[in-house]
């Protein structure tokens, strides 16, 4: 975990009020985690805006940058542009254990009044996939045609053709049924 100290930040030695950081996140970064991915060569930057109160701090993430999905629809890679933001609450209190246990607020964070450092790597990976849209198509060039490969897109089109044409008679008496 030695790679993640550089997303630690030391609250302790700042002053009350907004301060900067900005992180370069590539592929070396998720291998620090174990779970898979849905995504390859994550190019992204992740800007953070450390808002530092008495007893709690708020930050902002704003995430940008590039990354390779495979297209749902028709299975060929392509570059997905990331950009989004999130806002993350974080409190200094004494039992955060217990805090972090009775309260289910995703956008708070509870830390101890001992602690001197923050880490965002956990935070950072989180919200880079909830950047990820839950589908993934390719996107319509600037004539608004799709960016799918076409041999696939006929292909679909074909079959879904074929499958109209067999439908199954014993089915057609239950459209009436649909709207109630």
């Amino acid at each position: 975990m030695k790679p993640l100290r550089d997303f630690d930040i030391a609250f302790v030695g700042l002053k009350p009020g907004a301060h900067s950081f900005q992180y370069e996140v590539d592929e070396s970064f998720f291998e620090n985690f174990e779970e898979p991915r849905e995504f390859t060569n994550c190019k992204a930057t992740v800007n953070v805006t450390f808002d530092k109160k008495s007893s709690f701090f708020l930050l902002k993430f704003e995430i940008g940058g590039t990354m390779t999905v495979t297209c749902d629809r028709c299975g060929e890679p392509f570059e997905l542009q990331l950009w989004d933001d999130f806002n993350q609450v974080v409190k200094l209190v004494d039992n955060p254990e217990e805090m972090t246990e009775s309260e289910e607020d995703p956008e708070v964070t509870y830390i101890s009044r001992t602690e001197s450092h923050f880490n965002v790597a956990n935070l950072i990976y989180e919200f880079i996939h909830l950047s990820i849209p839950m589908q993934h198509i390719h996107p319509a060039d600037a004539e608004g045609k799709s960016g799918c490969n076409p041999k696939v897109i006929e292909m679909l089109e074909k079959m879904n053709q074929q499958a109209k044409e067999n439908d199954n008679p014993i089915w057609k008496g239950l459209d009436k049924f649909k709207d109630n």
